[in-house]
Protein backbone atom coordinates (compact mmCIF):
# COMPACT_ATOMS: atom_id res chain seq x y z
CA UNK A 1 0.00 0.00 0.00
CA UNK A 2 2.80 2.42 0.90
CA UNK A 3 4.68 1.59 -2.28
CA UNK A 4 1.62 2.32 -4.37
CA UNK A 5 1.18 5.69 -2.62
CA UNK A 6 4.84 6.59 -3.29
CA UNK A 7 4.40 5.69 -6.96
CA UNK A 8 1.33 7.95 -7.20
CA UNK A 9 3.27 10.80 -5.58
CA UNK A 10 6.14 10.39 -8.08
CA UNK A 11 3.69 10.44 -10.97
CA UNK A 12 2.04 13.60 -9.62
CA UNK A 13 5.46 15.29 -9.45
CA UNK A 14 6.26 14.24 -13.02
CA UNK A 15 2.93 15.50 -14.28
CA UNK A 16 3.39 18.75 -12.38
CA UNK A 17 6.70 19.29 -14.16
CA UNK A 18 5.08 18.71 -17.57
CA UNK A 19 2.39 21.29 -16.84
CA UNK A 20 4.99 23.72 -15.58
CA UNK A 21 6.93 23.39 -18.85
CA UNK A 22 3.74 23.90 -20.83
CA UNK A 23 2.83 26.95 -18.73
CA UNK A 24 6.22 28.54 -19.38
CA UNK A 25 5.92 27.78 -23.09
CA UNK A 26 2.50 29.45 -23.25
CA UNK A 27 3.85 32.48 -21.39
CA UNK A 28 6.79 32.71 -23.80
CA UNK A 29 4.47 32.37 -26.81
CA UNK A 30 2.25 35.14 -25.45
CA UNK A 31 5.28 37.40 -24.96
CA UNK A 32 6.51 36.68 -28.50
CA UNK A 33 3.05 37.34 -29.95
CA UNK A 34 2.93 40.63 -28.07
CA UNK A 35 6.42 41.62 -29.25
CA UNK A 36 5.76 40.98 -32.92
CA UNK A 37 2.41 42.76 -32.89
CA UNK A 38 3.59 45.91 -31.14
CA UNK A 39 4.26 48.87 -33.43
CA UNK A 40 7.99 49.24 -33.99
CA UNK A 41 10.43 50.63 -36.57
CA UNK A 42 10.44 48.73 -39.85
CA UNK A 43 14.03 47.46 -39.54
CA UNK A 44 13.51 46.23 -35.99
CA UNK A 45 10.20 44.61 -36.91
CA UNK A 46 11.64 42.77 -39.92
CA UNK A 47 14.61 41.46 -37.91
CA UNK A 48 12.38 40.40 -35.04
CA UNK A 49 9.99 38.61 -37.41
CA UNK A 50 12.88 36.79 -39.13
CA UNK A 51 14.31 35.75 -35.76
CA UNK A 52 10.94 34.45 -34.60
CA UNK A 53 10.43 32.68 -37.95
CA UNK A 54 13.72 30.85 -37.49
CA UNK A 55 12.67 29.79 -34.01
CA UNK A 56 9.23 28.58 -35.10
CA UNK A 57 10.38 25.24 -36.48
CA UNK A 58 12.18 24.07 -33.32
CA UNK A 59 9.32 25.42 -31.21
CA UNK A 60 6.87 23.23 -33.12
CA UNK A 61 7.37 20.61 -30.37
CA UNK A 62 4.71 22.44 -28.38
CA UNK A 63 1.91 21.21 -30.67
CA UNK A 64 2.51 17.43 -30.37
CA UNK A 65 3.36 17.91 -26.68
CA UNK A 66 0.01 19.66 -26.13
CA UNK A 67 -1.86 17.01 -28.10
CA UNK A 68 -0.19 14.29 -26.02
CA UNK A 69 -1.21 16.11 -22.83
CA UNK A 70 -4.79 16.43 -24.12
CA UNK A 71 -4.91 12.70 -24.84
CA UNK A 72 -3.61 12.05 -21.33
CA UNK A 73 -6.35 14.26 -19.86
CA UNK A 74 -8.96 12.44 -21.93
CA UNK A 75 -7.69 9.01 -20.88
CA UNK A 76 -7.63 9.99 -17.21
CA UNK A 77 -11.12 11.46 -17.50
CA UNK A 78 -12.46 8.25 -19.00
CA UNK A 79 -10.86 6.13 -16.27
CA UNK A 80 -11.47 8.47 -13.33
CA UNK A 81 -13.43 7.09 -10.42
CA UNK A 82 -16.79 8.78 -10.22
CA UNK A 83 -17.81 10.24 -6.91
CA UNK A 84 -21.48 11.07 -7.29
CA UNK A 85 -23.18 8.73 -4.86
CA UNK A 86 -23.98 9.23 -1.20
CA UNK A 87 -21.26 6.76 -0.27
CA UNK A 88 -18.50 9.29 -1.03
CA UNK A 89 -17.10 11.31 1.82
CA UNK A 90 -16.78 15.08 1.63
CA UNK A 91 -13.01 14.79 1.19
CA UNK A 92 -13.41 12.36 -1.72
CA UNK A 93 -15.99 14.62 -3.35
CA UNK A 94 -13.69 17.64 -2.95
CA UNK A 95 -10.76 15.70 -4.44
CA UNK A 96 -12.94 14.64 -7.37
CA UNK A 97 -14.09 18.21 -8.07
CA UNK A 98 -10.54 19.54 -7.72
CA UNK A 99 -9.30 17.02 -10.29
CA UNK A 100 -12.09 18.06 -12.67
CA UNK A 101 -11.10 21.73 -12.32
CA UNK A 102 -7.44 20.87 -12.87
CA UNK A 103 -8.32 18.93 -16.01
CA UNK A 104 -10.34 21.85 -17.36
CA UNK A 105 -7.49 24.28 -16.60
CA UNK A 106 -4.98 22.01 -18.30
CA UNK A 107 -7.19 21.62 -21.37
CA UNK A 108 -7.37 25.41 -21.69
CA UNK A 109 -3.59 25.57 -21.32
CA UNK A 110 -3.07 23.00 -24.11
CA UNK A 111 -5.52 24.73 -26.42
CA UNK A 112 -3.95 28.13 -25.81
CA UNK A 113 -0.47 26.72 -26.53
CA UNK A 114 -1.62 25.46 -29.95
CA UNK A 115 -3.62 28.58 -30.78
CA UNK A 116 -0.80 30.93 -29.80
CA UNK A 117 1.68 28.95 -31.89
CA UNK A 118 -0.65 29.18 -34.88
CA UNK A 119 -1.16 32.93 -34.32
CA UNK A 120 2.59 33.57 -34.18
CA UNK A 121 3.07 31.54 -37.35
CA UNK A 122 0.35 33.48 -39.20
CA UNK A 123 1.57 36.87 -37.97
CA UNK A 124 5.11 36.10 -39.17
CA UNK A 125 3.77 34.91 -42.52
CA UNK A 126 1.69 38.08 -42.95
CA UNK A 127 4.65 40.30 -42.07
CA UNK A 128 6.84 38.51 -44.63
CA UNK A 129 4.09 38.80 -47.25
CA UNK A 130 3.80 42.53 -46.56
CA UNK A 131 7.58 42.92 -46.94
CA UNK A 132 7.48 41.08 -50.26
CA UNK A 133 4.61 43.22 -51.52
CA UNK A 134 6.43 46.39 -50.49
CA UNK A 135 9.50 45.27 -52.45
CA UNK A 136 7.34 44.58 -55.50
CA UNK A 137 5.74 48.00 -55.15
CA UNK A 138 9.16 49.65 -54.99
CA UNK A 139 10.24 47.88 -58.17
CA UNK A 140 7.11 49.00 -59.99
CA UNK A 141 7.59 52.60 -58.86
CA UNK A 142 11.16 52.58 -60.22
CA UNK A 143 9.90 51.54 -63.67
Amino acid sequence: ERERERERERERERMGLQWLVLSYAVAAEAAIALLITLPSPKLLKSRLVSLVSLALQPLMFIVPFSVFQLMDIYWKNEHRLMCTSDICTAAERDRYEKSIFKSQRNMILCASACILYWCIYRICKYCKDIETLEEVEKRFKKL
